[in-house]
């Protein structure tokens, strides 16, 4: 559940567990279910959890966010309902306070369209992404909101599939006509703050990462944000051509499945769930429903992949950053050009 990035957690990709819990203490259907089928079921069953939550909940709802999002992907393609919706659509807190909402869907080119939604007095959450099938090399629509009366915590992006900083090509292909809305979005929403080199690697020249305070008029620019993100995301996946190419189609689905190894092992944000539904059911969503395929897709380990994080007695570093290295500022500029120079050393 990846909700923000700070360099002195465990992954600058992820919100900070100590930041969240500190934000905290302040404030099923079948495959063959049609989408708006879906939504109908869902609000009767909302209608009766939220009304046991107190009308001082903020007014903000990210349900028109997914609702946008699954209306725009049916008008280019044909979803349907992905199994795991049938498995996880009946959870529940655990304190029977608030609501969690799960939704899931595939496509000719979708690998997997997922959303979580969590509805508490205190907060509310968005966990959306859209997963490519491996013959498409596009990039993973993310959008991870996390909101309080007071503060929002914002990553908005299309992570890249490939290396964006050294793969000039890719770069060109997919976000190159898209620096300006990124520049758009970059002039409204100020930088959330430090990002590790390890965690940069995962976002795109476009990523909005910030943070601001909860207000109508912001959650209104959020939703413009969502909703171009979103269109241009779909147009990539409409003209992308689908690869024929074995070793093409196995460099996508490593690509992907290394993705899915590092936000599994390194988003805190399992904290939350795991005080919201239990340790084993957290554990579970986190790998078998929010990063699906991240014990299907591919074998490798962590270990495999990020190999500098492993100690010298073999167990996983956690530090934030090993290379040791932030981002306090955009490291790209209006051209989109990473700047190295927005590097520096830290503890």
């Amino acid at each position: 559940m990846e909700l923000g990035g700070c360099s002195s957690s465990s992954s600058s990709s992820s919100l900070c567990l100590q930041q969240l819990t500190a934000l905290l203490r302040t404030e099923k259907s079948s495959c063959c279910v049609s989408t708006r089928d879906w939504r109908s079921i869902s609000s009767k069953k909302r209608a009766t959890t939220l009304s046991s939550i107190s009308t001082r909940t903020f007014s903000v709802s990210y349900r028109k966010f997914v609702d946008f999002a699954l209306d725009e992907t049916t008008s280019h393609t044909h979803l349907f309902s992905s199994p795991l919706q049938e498995k996880y659509n009946s959870l529940e807190p655990k304190d029977g306070k608030g609501e969690i909402s799960i939704q899931s869907f595939e496509a000719a080119e979708i690998r997997l369209l997922r959303s979580l939604i969590i509805e508490t007095e205190t907060m509310q959450v968005l966990d959306f992404t859209v997963f490519p099938r491996a013959e498409y090399d596009v990039p993973i629509f993310c959008a991870n909101f996390f909101t309080t009366a007071r503060t929002n915590i914002v990553v908005l992006d299309l992570n890249p599939l490939h290396d964006v900083i050294n793969q000039r090509h890719y770069k060109e292909k997919y976000f190159k006509s898209l620096i300006p809305l990124g520049l758009k979005y970059a002039e409204l929403f100020p930088w959330g703050g430090k990002l590790t080199s390890e965690s940069i690697k995962f976002f795109s020249p476009i990523v909005i990462w910030t943070k601001f305070n909860s207000s109508p008029e912001n959650y209104e620019i959020l939703y413009s944000a969502f909703k171009d993100y979103y269109k241009v995301w779909l147009e990539l996946v409409s003209k992308a051509v689908k690869a024929t190419d074995e070793s093409q189609i196995s460099r996508n689905l490593e690509a992907q499945h290394r993705y899915l190894v590092w936000r599994a092992e390194k988003d805190p944000g399992q904290g939350v769930l795991k005080k919201l539904i239990g340790e084993t059911l957290a554990k579970d969503l986190l790998r078998g429903f929010l990063f699906n395929g991240v014990d299907v897709l591919g074998s490798k380990t962590f270990n495999d992949y990020f190999p500098h994080y492993c100690s010298k007695d073999g167990d996983l570093n956690n530090k934030g950053s090993i290379i040791g290295k932030s981002f306090e500022n955009r490291p790209w500029d209006e051209r989109g050009e990473f700047l190295a120079e927005h590097t520096h050393w830290y503890k």
